[in-house]
């Protein structure tokens, strides 16, 4: 008899920790998963697909080439997070960076702390490394454009449902006279019903 109870402890333990334990499953990253209706990566990703490709689709691109007989330069430059929600806008400047240089229609340049890094790499070429390998201070590329933007929310909460509105707005200026060559916007509705027991 005793040996029974040991064995059924020993079985109550097992399920137990069983049920205590982290569970962790490997999923796609283009598939979306909304957990708790948040700005997420796929909002991320799908926003900046959306206004890169109506950006590149305008007719900024071939007015600068008929005028200049050269591809456009581009930068992003500041994405502001003007939400109520902490969104990482790094993510988001990732995103729109690798879909205009995967498109192949605009050149592109390095913003901020990149290019503090590289020319700090230049700096030290000129010291330890070989002559002929050195990349010299002052033949950078300058943009001619300048791509910016806002992330704003409004939320609507009655009782335990929220809906939960994203507005990002980008505008892509000309840095010879600060005109805006293209201005886009996105919008992302979502609604949320809490559980009885979720805050």
């Amino acid at each position: 008899m005793k040996r029974l109870f040991r064995l059924l402890a020993v079985a109550m333990m097992g399920v137990g920790l069983a049920g205590c334990a982290t569970q962790v499953d490997r999923v796609g990253t283009e598939e979306p998963i909304d957990l708790t209706g948040r700005w997420n990566d796929t909002d991320s990703r799908l926003v900046s697909q959306e206004m890169v490709e109506d950006l590149l689709s305008r007719g900024w691109i071939a007015r600068h080439e008929g005028r200049t007989g050269s591809t456009p330069t581009v930068i992003v430059g500041q994405i502001r997070n003007l939400s109520h929600e902490h969104i990482n806008t790094n993510t988001f400047i990732r995103d729109i960076e690798r879909e205009l240089i995967n498109s192949g229609r605009v050149i592109f340049v390095a913003a901020g702390g990149d290019r503090d890094a590289i020319r700090d790499e230049r700096q030290d070429q000129a010291q330890h490394a070989r002559p002929d390998t050195v990349n010299p201070p002052g033949e950078e590329a300058g943009a001619n454009y300048m791509l910016t933007g806002t992330i704003n929310t409004i939320m609507d909460v009655e009782g335990r449902t929220e809906v939960a509105y994203y507005q990002v707005d980008l505008a892509l200026t000309s840095l010879a006279d600060n005109t805006r060559i293209w201005v886009g916007q996105k919008q992302i509705r979502k609604v949320i019903r809490r559980g009885l027991f979720r805050s």
